[in-house]
């Protein structure tokens, strides 16, 4: 008989458990922690059911008119199952708006997200200020089918809307200096008020090595289904990087700053045991408090094998030959 699968770990736990501590509202998310019934599995009932998300959710109209879509490289995409619509934008980790993955939906109405600029700079011979939607005009948007791997262990597939990074740098013209690019959310507490609280350090930030950055796979997203990107899901610019685990997403990016050395990068700062600047999915490394070898694809009972790199390693494995994975975590 084969030994039984390791719990699932709580939601929550992607927070070290100093900051999480601290958190005003302990008692409240202590419920994320009593078992299966009530924790993540539990959670994930009403997902694979696919009910109707509580009434003060923020799920967009699905009549939005789309945004202009030229469809991505098939090899690009997964043929897997999509996500369904309403749980891709009601279960979310966006603590700028709340600890609990329904807080997004709730309170990320907000979010203004115009007008909104986004400042490219550093090391680039053209530096610029791009208004969104100047920005968006300005690439041809694909629609990507990605895996999405969170380092709690549970997993999405969505069709994002956007497109490659590497085309925005090579507008910018990176110098010879560059080798790591950074990126910071907005900070506006009035608009997240999530910030107000001190679980970590804001603004978020978060970074790649110029070389990932310039990958295929590497996106910048403004839509998913079709639509414009919801608040709570990173609006009105977020990273999508499908072969890390999901916190390298950063959302709602106000900048993009190409530097020499490796910047410091939000959970690496909190918790550099637990959260590496890489941060690729890997199930051979497990977090310090759980298991990676396995996850929970949101809307299915059964857990699967976490692939090496999400299952993106034909395309990405080679920007790591030479490096110990075990401890470039």
């Amino acid at each position: 008989m084969a030994d039984p699968l390791p719990p699932e770990p709580p939601a929550s736990e992607v927070t070290p458990e100093k900051l999480y501590l601290r958190r005003r509202d302990f008692i409240r998310n202590v419920a994320l922690f009593t078992g299966t019934a009530v924790g993540v599995g539990g959670g994930l009932y009403w997902l694979g059911a696919r009910q109707a998300p509580p009434s003060d959710v923020l799920v967009p109209d699905a009549g939005e008119v789309p945004q202009p879509v030229a469809h991505g490289v098939g090899a690009l995409d997964t043929d897997e199952p999509r996500t369904p619509y309403d749980v891709v934008t009601t279960y979310n980790n966006f603590y700028e708006f709340g600890l609990d993955k329904s807080d997004p939906a709730r309170h990320a109405g907000t979010l203004r997200t115009r007008p909104w600029t986004v400042v490219v700079d550093g090391e680039v011979h053209e530096p610029r200020t791009w208004d969104i939607d100047a920005l968006l005009a300005a690439f041809p948007l694909e629609e990507r089918v990605y895996r999405m791997r969170c380092v709690e262990a549970w997993s999405m597939v969505i069709p994002w809307l956007g497109f490659p990074l590497a085309r925005l740098l090579e507008r910018a013209r990176p110098t010879g200096a560059a080798r790591y690019v950074a990126f910071t959310t907005l900070n506006d507490p009035e608009q997240m008020p999530g910030q107000r609280r001190g679980v970590l350090d804001w603004p978020y930030v978060e970074g790649l090595r110029l070389d990932e950055a310039q990958h295929p796979l590497t996106l910048l997203a403004s839509g998913l289904y079709g639509k414009q990107l919801p608040p709570q899901n990173g609006a009105p610019l977020r990273l999508v990087v499908p072969w890390k685990y999901g916190f390298k997403g950063i959302k709602s990016i106000v900048r993009i700053t190409l530097t020499r050395e490796q910047p410091p990068t939000t959970w690496n700062l909190a918790a550099p045991r637990e959260y590496g600047f890489y941060a690729n999915v890997n199930p051979a490394v497990d977090h310090p408090r759980w298991s990676q070898a396995h996850e929970r694809r949101l809307g299915e009972f059964r857990r699967r094998p976490t692939l090496p790199f999400n299952g993106y390693a034909e395309q990405v494995a080679s920007l790591y030959q030479g490096m110990d994975l075990s401890r470039d975590f």
